[in-house]
């Protein structure tokens, strides 16, 4: 045999024996990423698997849930902490580690004893598991989220349910709440902010008589709703950021750094009197049969 047709019988042996190599390993993975021709021989190059995953940048600590279940179910720190393995907070509070996203779920089903809507939603506790520690506008505080709305039913006339996604609640202390008789420490909600068709909207409390006594204020009916106010910017599905910034006698409201809306009349002054909490979450604003809505919270922060 020649030198030059043992050269040529080996290449030709060498191709044979990739080639079944080859044929084997695509008998184990049908669907190679890329197939490149290279002197003759088939080299199978296989896409890196991307195996990344982001997580909320939440912290839990100081906050309880409320959700659509129960009586409604409430799960508050340090139980809460663990919710990516609580079965009971699975369904309804989970993450979107590809967008790096906590899930607010939520439908109608059980609500608190002052709504008629259910939700999932965090409550601020300054002193974790327990709702007795407050803050007063004196003190002040601010709370900032980036969020964006998932997914939302719409009604029967083809328009997108709302949902709340944020507030501030008020509070009664113990003594006002035995001053004016009541069973609990429930005062009315001083801000309320909606997603609503894609638009962010604030409504706020305003005293109906201006000469009310400090306890007559202390009454859930002596306050009504202003008129609202809906940001120029049409945040859609689209990711955002809301900021809220609480000082002595006065509130602002920021969407995306970009637009602002500030109260700092008589009747931010007199809410003085309550104590207040921070809310955060899927506030869903209606009982229509088979609704639901997804809220996706990317961070939240709160300090005072």
């Amino acid at each position: 045999m020649s030198k030059q047709f043992k050269i040529e019988y080996l290449k030709v042996v060498t191709v044979i024996v990739l080639l079944f190599v080859i044929a084997v390993g695509c008998q184990q993975n049908d669907d190679p990423i890329e197939e490149i021709v290279e002197d003759e021989v088939i080299v199978v190059v296989e896409e890196p698997v991307d195996d990344t995953y982001v997580l909320p940048g939440i912290d839990l600590n100081n906050w309880k849930v409320t959700l659509p279940i129960g009586n409604p179910t409430e799960v508050k720190p340090p139980e809460i902490l663990n919710y990516a393995t609580n079965e009971v907070l699975k369904p309804f509070f989970y993450n979107d580690s590809v967008n790096g996203a906590l899930v607010f779920y939520t439908y109608p089903g059980a609500s608190t004893a002052n709504s008629s809507y259910s939700r999932t939603e965090l409550r601020e506790q300054m002193v974790p598991g327990s709702n007795n520690t407050n803050w007063t506008f004196k003190q002040g505080g601010s709370m900032k989220g980036t969020l964006s709305i998932a997914e939302i039913s719409k009604d029967a006339d083809g328009d997108y349910h709302r949902v709340i996604i944020m507030q501030i609640h008020g509070r009664l202390t113990n003594t006002q709440r035995d001053l004016i008789g009541q069973k609990d420490n429930n005062a009315p909600p001083m801000l309320k902010i909606y997603w609503t068709d894609g638009k962010v909207r604030v409504k706020t409390k305003i005293l109906k008589d201006l000469n009310a006594s400090d306890t007559e204020l202390l009454e859930t009916d002596a306050w009504g709703d202003d008129d609202g106010y809906t940001f120029e910017e049409n945040v859609g599905f689209k990711k955002f950021t809301l900021e809220i910034k609480v000082t002595e006698g006065k509130m602002e409201v920021i969407l995306n750094a970009t637009e602002s809306v500030v109260y700092d009349d008589i009747h931010i002054q007199k809410w003085s009197v309550f104590e207040n909490y921070f809310k955060a979450g899927n506030y869903l604003v209606t009982k229509d049969a088979g609704s639901f809505s997804k809220v996706n919270y990317y961070d939240l922060t709160v300090s005072h």
